[in-house]
């Protein structure tokens, strides 16, 4: 293969990545859009990050999150309740839009390889989300305790994590079985 035909692949590839990131964050996009208001909207954004991350991998996956909060960011509509804009991740559940970052970064730091050990997805996944819970619950707190007082950290786990844990495991679950099947797809 001469020069020319290699970097003609390595730009496909590179399109194919982009096309698969942007993919993934309209998905967890599309996903914040299902949503029951609670002090935390309970969505379905978590299924998408773990479904996204375990489809795409670490790197592609990391980005798609990336991408998702730029969106956002920039004023797309993409978090839960069709919000967007900085002011979105300033509120007190913005911090778990942030902790979807730590957890694809943990994912990438445990998953090196294309076909990992169904043990070690679950172990990067379900460490992933503690470092979500841990950031988010934090950054609520902040944000909590400036705007309205006191308030201490089992009364804010039990608003923002102790509901959520059974169901974001389910979607844990759904998500690794969901991109177990779309995997072969993808090659």
């Amino acid at each position: 293969m001469n020069q020319g035909n290699l970097v003609k692949a390595d730009r496909r590839i590179q399109t194919v990545d982009l096309v698969y990131v942007a993919i993934g964050a309209a998905l967890i996009a599309v996903c914040s859009w299902i949503s029951i208001p609670t002090v935390v909207p309970f969505t379905l954004q978590t299924f998408a990050v773990f479904f996204i991350l375990s489809l795409l991998g670490g790197k592609r996956g990391t980005f798609a999150v990336l991408l998702y909060i730029l969106l956002g960011v920039v004023g797309l509509p993409v978090f839960a309740g069709f919000s967007g804009g900085i002011g979105a991740l300033l509120r007190p559940s913005g911090g778990y839009i942030i902790g979807f970052l730590a957890m694809g970064l943990i994912y990438r730091a445990f998953i090196r390889i294309d076909a990992p050990k169904l043990w070690l997805e679950i172990t990067a996944l379900v460490v992933g989300l503690l470092a979500c819970y841990a950031f988010g619950t934090a950054w609520f707190m902040y944000v909590y305790i400036r705007d309205s007082g006191a308030v201490g950290l089992v009364t804010v786990l039990g608003w923002c994590v102790f509901p959520f844990i059974i169901p974001d495991l389910v979607k844990m679950g759904l998500a690794l079985a969901v991109a177990k099947r779309v995997r072969p797809a993808l090659r």
